[in-house]
């Protein structure tokens, strides 16, 4: 491989981290994969949980369908949705512990 094309997948992989990360970065997402993370919910549930519109809700799940960071399992006429990858609970884990350890410095920030 040349170095251009190096690079370019260097660039990719990324970008592709970055928009990971965007997924995460919305707060009503956040709260969602929160929610998901020890027992799958379905719609319904989330929208008495989280005290949202079921429209916010439905939308916000798709986006994290389909960048894979919750799976939907249908069980009569209700789809049931979680966290399943453990890596995807870690991190989130782990952000909340780096934000508990620096909280004063991240509220404090003016730069995000």
């Amino acid at each position: 491989m040349s170095l251009p094309e190096v690079q370019d997948l260097e660039k990719m992989q990324k970008d592709l981290v970055s928009k990971f990360f965007h997924g995460l970065a919305n707060p009503v997402r956040l709260q969602i994969a929160l929610s998901l993370m020890n027992q799958e919910k379905n719609v319904g549930e989330l929208v008495d949980e989280l005290e949202m519109k079921q429209s916010q809700i439905s939308n916000q799940l798709a986006c994290l369908k389909t960048c894979g960071f919750v799976t939907a399992r249908k069980e009569g006429k209700f789809v049931y949705y979680k966290v399943s990858d453990p890596r995807v609970q870690e991190i989130i884990h782990l952000a909340q512990s780096v934000v508990a350890d620096n909280a004063n410095l991240i509220s404090s920030c003016i730069r995000l």
